[in-house]
Order: structure tokens, then sequence, then C-alpha cells
């Protein structure tokens, strides 16, 4: 999809397909805009026949017969003094399911001075790109046109919104491999084919590869990871993926959670626990991967960026994690397991001992971690857990750049108590109230208190079962844009 900014007045332009955005209150000065295209009588009788007031997410169509221009879409964007780019991104991925049979060029005119150019039409650009794609890989029957090849953005300055246009397509195809990753089956995506999938990554552009194998874990010493990894058949891989441009200040690590199925052990999922659903168990690894993918495109400077997923099953054998089970993580921590289907903490334990070694700046995981973060903030808010207020403040902005919900929870230290075990060092899961806390405060134990660390429970967000703003329902690539909005902004800052 090619998208461009072109500095033309709407009756200048020539396409298939209009989709014109109308703040309420100006909709005389829209019949002057468009009265080259379409009456001025019969645009005034439609919008109140319609009661089109230009009030948010209100559309309306209109079929031409004359002219090149085949359709216009009017959608609401609300008053001037309320809007947000995030409205933007809304209003364009509304219309956009709507058209996207329809033909293949697509103009988009919206009041662009009242935004930042670039923030405009990288918002634009994105939700036009990420609500046309569709994942019809394991069809039978795969074969479907994407008709909108071509996507005008009219009235923006060519100069003015040059780079940020630039970057659109390197973005939202991170975005659609994360989602590609999440939505493939778990008998496809497998722990060894993740670790292909990394290969990829690595040879496409150009990044640093390590596997470890289960004897390198070993080696390692990662006991907490492993366990997870006993019930199945297939072996684990840690992947370690690693962006290096040349004299780089900062160094960050990026974490993801990789579970590619999740039975939940001998604590067995079942009833509304969705089984069936635990294919996405490794949506924070599609996350790392696909910032991986952006960022070695886009090439930012002075920051090396590496990125680390441990992947694995959790799944029932002979030899399969007990309830009960005292396991020991690679620092050195024994884990009474009082819960195997919270084993995502314990591959996560020993990843985040393994990125201390690095000594980067930062630590970011990400992992579809507790259903407690989903009934504290639905599924359109990921929670944000940290000590550390600049790494805070730093994620919250990127993901607000990127229209990805985020919201600050407590690190509350008093509920460490309920970790606590008469014969190990901790237990991986406290009581029930608080459970995505507690969580945050078992993975804390494993990091280096002199590095700043967040965690992100995206168990809410990686997926949806309908069609929202910019995502089509299933796999939602959370966090790609989120964590690439960070590392372009740490580009130009030192941490």
């Amino acid at each position: 999809m090619r998208i461009s900014a072109v500095s033309k007045e709407i009756n200048e332009w020539s396409g298939s397909v209009l989709i014109a955005g109308v703040l309420e209150g100006t909709i005389e000065s829209q019949i002057g805009l468009f009265k080259t295209i379409i009456k001025d009588s019969f645009l005034s009788q439609r919008f109140n026949e319609a009661k089109f007031e230009g009030k948010n997410s209100q559309k309306l169509s209109i079929e031409l017969i004359e002219g090149n221009i085949k359709k216009v879409v009017f959608v609401g964007l609300g008053k001037a003094e309320t809007l947000r780019v995030d409205d933007l991104r809304k209003a364009v991925a509304l219309v956009t399911r709507q058209v996207f049979s329809y033909e293949r060029k697509l103009g988009i005119f919206f009041p662009w001075d009242v935004f930042d150019p670039s923030a405009a039409a990288c918002a634009v650009g994105e939700a036009v790109q990420l609500s046309s794609i569709k994942d019809l890989r394991f069809k039978s029957e795969s074969k479907e046109s994407t008709p909108i090849d071509e996507v005008e953005l009219i009235g923006l300055d060519y100069h003015a919104t040059k780079l940020a246009i630039a970057e659109i397509n390197p973005i939202c195809e991170g975005v659609k491999f994360a989602r590609e990753l999440v939505s493939a089956p778990p008998n496809s995506l497998t722990p060894h084919q993740m670790a292909n999938e990394a290969k990829k990554l690595a040879t496409d552009y150009g990044l640093d590869l390590k596997i470890l194998d289960k004897k390198k874990c070993e080696e390692q010493g990662m006991g907490a990871f492993l366990a997870v990894a006993k019930g199945s058949d297939l072996e684990p891989n840690f992947i370690h993926l690693k962006y290096s441009p040349k004299a780089a200040q900062n160094k960050v690590v990026l974490i993801g959670k990789g579970l590619t199925f999740d039975s939940g052990g001998y604590n067995l999922k079942v009833g509304a626990s969705q089984i069936e659903k635990m294919k996405y168990d490794m949506g924070g690894s599609a996350s790392v991967l696909g910032a991986a993918r952006t960022i070695a495109e886009l090439k930012p400077e002075n920051v090396e960026v590496h990125f680390i997923v441990a992947s694995c099953e959790n799944m029932i054998n002979g030899s399969a994690l007990h309830p009960g089970d005292i396991i020991k993580a690679s620092n050195g921590k024994t884990i009474e397991v009082n819960n195997t289907d919270a084993e995502g903490r314990l591959t996560l334990a020993d990843a985040l001992v393994y990125a201390c070694k690095l000594k980067p700046d930062a630590i970011v995981d990400l992992a579809t971690l507790t259903g407690a973060c989903v009934i504290a903030l639905g599924d359109e808010i990921a929670g944000l857990w940290t000590d550390n207020d600049t790494l805070s403040e730093q994620l919250t902005k990127a993901a607000g750049k990127a229209g990805e919900g985020i919201w600050r929870m407590p690190m509350q230290d008093s509920y460490k108590t309920g970790l606590r075990s008469s014969i190990a060092d901790l237990q991986n899961t406290g009581p029930r109230p608080g459970g995505s806390i507690t969580a945050a405060l078992f993975l804390k134990e494993f990091v280096n208190s002199s590095i700043p660390w967040a965690h992100i429970d995206i168990a809410g967000t990686c997926w949806t079962e309908k069609d929202r703003d910019i995502t089509p329902k299933g796999a939602t690539g959370y966090g790609v844009r989120t964590l690439v909005n960070w590392v372009k902004e740490l580009s130009l800052n030192k941490i």
C-alpha cells in the first residue's frame, strides 16, 4: 500500500473513494468545499435527511454517478476543541472497513491544521493499513484481492510529512508480523518455528542472533524456564536477537513471554479459562519480535536493542512440572510451584536474569501474564508496573503516541508477603486479590535493583473478539508501536 501526502484542493483530486472528516458545526463549509463534486442542494439535502452534523462516529456515504470519484464517505469527528489524533485513527478505521473492497485508490481529507502534520499523517496512514489487514493463511481458498493499494492524504504538505510517512510501512509490517505470530495455531508456531522466525529476521535485516537450546539453557542454570518446558515433547528455544548501531549510547532489553501453547499444566485450564485460545500466550514475544522487525528496518541511531524470548510449551506428560515442586532459577532463588498455570512468570524469571547480565540501561517485558489484569483494566488497556518514574513516563508517552491504552499500576511491596513460602525462597503465586500485582512483584525478584525495569501485562489487549478501531477481530499486535516509539525516543535522548 503506497501512502503519500498531496498538496491539492478537493476539486483537483481524482481517485475512487474519498473519505472526508467533518468537525461538528462545520456543515456549511463542507458544502462549499464539495460544491464542484456534489451539487450544493443535493449535499445539503442528504446531510439534513441523515441528520448528519459531524458528531463523533457519524457516517454518511454518497454514491456518485459522474466523474472519477465513485463514492464520498463523510465521517464525523466531533467538536474541534476535544479532537485528538486518536480520533483520526478511529474515524479512518471506521470507514476503511466499509470501502475496503470498493476500489483501488483512496483519498482522505481531514482538518489537518488542527494537528501536527507528521502525527496526523502517521495516525491516519497506520489506521488505513492496519484496519485493512486480513490473515487468510490458513484458509483453503486464501486468495483475496486487496483493492486499496494507494492512499493520498489530501491537503497535507509533502515535505512536512515525508519522514513520518516513510515510517508507516515498516511500523505496520511489524504489527502485521506480530499479529500473524499470535494468530498462528500451536501446531504451526512451535518453539522451534519461533526460533526459525527469529533466524529469518536476523537474515533479512542484519540482526545478530543467538539461540540457546535445552543443553545451553541448562548450562546457564535456567531451572525455572526448563521446568515449564518439561511437560512438552517439543524442545524449548531461548532466543536472543540484537540490533546494534555504531557508537550507541543507550542499551535496552525487550523481553516477551513466549508460551506457544499453555494448557495450564497439571493445573489444567478448564471452563472459562478458554484453553482453546491459549495459542496467544506468546503475545508478548510476538510484540517484541514485531518491534525487532520494525526497528531493524527503521535503523534508529544511538540505541542498542536486545530482543529476548524464552519459548516453550506448557503441557502435561510424565515428566511435567508438578504442583508442589521446588525449582531453582538462574539467579539461585528457589521457587515453590503452587500453580503450574502460573508458568509465564517462571520463564520470564530466567529471561530477566539473563537480561540483567547484559548490563542494559533499562529492561521492559511484555507478557500475557494474568487474568487479574483483564478484570482490572479490560481488553483495551494494558497494565504497567515499574518503580521508575522516568521509565513510566517514557512508556506512557510512547503508548499514547501509538494510541495503545496503558495504565500504571501500583507496586505494593507489602503484597510481597503473599509470595512467601515456608520451604523455598518464594512461591510462584500469591492470593487471588491483587493477582496482577503479586505477579509483577514476583518478576521483580529476578531483576537487578540498579536497572530500571518495567513490566507490561497485555493479557487483555493482545486479542480482540470483535473489530475494534484499527484492529480486525483476532490478534491485535498490541505493544509493537509502543516499543518502537520508545526506542525511537531513546535514539534522541539518553535514558
